[in-house]
């Protein structure tokens, strides 16, 4: 018997769905200061009482959430939201997985302005701002530190729990720490480790005070200024390069990863976590669109598929690279051996 395939007729909404995107930013960034979220979590699930909860008039706390309930964030029964599974379990601020202190990095003017002359990025075929991101003691990098570590904690435990399986770590580099959380998570999971933290002066602030509040200080370690200039020194068994290679081209990741190379001892591991999208470059969707992020606010930065962080290894010298199977977030674990 015959089939008949059904085509959907051409449509402009995508394309007014696109360039109006913003709107969905901008409500995720209200309903997070407002607390929308969390006054739902406590019981606030009409339009009335959550407008009361979070200091706003009903009409606008009614269109919002609406709209939040439109793109899934909650779901409405008659005039009563609910948390959608996500929302509850990131959004709540009584939840220990929250991350709306996110926006606080995600959303800076820089990245914003960034995306914003987006077109002439394309041309350039990098960030138009400059260095972007890669400014020296960039400050936005502090506000990372601070904001991100909610929406790191679990991928860090994950990824320590991982390397452990390959045997205990004694000396760990840790390569543009940030807030700290991959180290100590590795600190944690050996409790003989010593843990040096890289990155800039200002932003290490943040990683110290995070190990003394994690119980890790006296055996963390501070090695402020530019990855690519500090003495690392050397006798490593285990470096973590977290969110670091995808600011760069292949040829100056290949330059660092020697670096990385000779700070290891003999049968060390480098672990890089990295969004890593598949060789097609488009999927899976989070993974491969972070390429734009990187095109907006980097020079010559990427989205790397994991043949690429394999030839970028190789080319600096390490015997073989795998790819562990856990997801460690939204990033990839690949393991560079020496």
């Amino acid at each position: 018997m015959a089939t008949t395939a059904t085509h959907q007729q051409p449509t402009p909404e995508r394309f007014f769905n696109s360039i109006n995107a913003y709107e969905q930013t901008e409500a995720m960034k209200a309903a997070v200061e407002l607390e929308i979220f969390t006054a739902i979590a406590e019981g606030n699930t009409t339009a009335a009482t959550i407008a009361k909860r979070c200091g706003a008039v009903e009409r606008g706390a009614r269109i919002l959430c609406d709209f939040l309930t439109i793109h899934g964030f909650l779901t409405k029964e008659g005039a009563q939201y609910a948390l959608a599974a996500d929302s509850a379990l990131f959004l709540n601020r009584h939840s220990p997985a929250y991350i709306g202190t996110a926006i606080e990095f995600l959303l800076t003017p820089r990245l914003r302005e960034g995306h914003a002359r987006l077109t002439e990025a394309v041309r350039r075929g990098g960030t138009a701002l400059g260095e972007g991101t890669l400014e020296p003691e960039n400050p936005d990098w502090v506000k990372f530190a601070q904001a991100m570590m909610p929406l790191m904690h679990l991928p860090a435990e994950i990824m320590a729990a991982e390397l452990r399986k390959g045997g205990e770590a004694h000396k760990v580099l840790d390569i543009a720490a940030g807030h700290g959380i991959f180290g100590i998570s590795a600190a944690k999971q050996n409790p003989a480790a010593h843990i040096y933290a890289a990155d800039w002066k200002n932003v290490l602030e943040v990683a110290s005070k995070n190990a003394r509040a994690m119980g890790v200080a006296d055996r963390y370690h501070l090695l402020p200024g530019s990855a690519f200039e500090t003495d690392f020194g050397s006798g490593y068994d285990l470096v973590l390069i977290t969110n670091f290679l995808h600011h760069f081209d292949p040829p100056t990741c290949i330059t660092f990863m020697r670096k990385v190379y000779a700070a290891l001892m003999p049968g060390g591991r480098a672990a890089i976590a990295e969004l890593v999208p598949n060789p097609d470059r488009v999927t899976p969707p989070t993974a491969a669109a972070f390429s734009m992020m990187m095109l907006a606010t980097t020079p010559a930065g990427d989205a790397y598929t994991f043949d690429d962080l394999e030839a970028i290894s190789k080319g600096a010298g390490f015997a073989r690279v795998e790819l562990a199977p856990p997801e460690i977030g939204l990033d990839r674990l690949v393991i560079a051996y020496r």
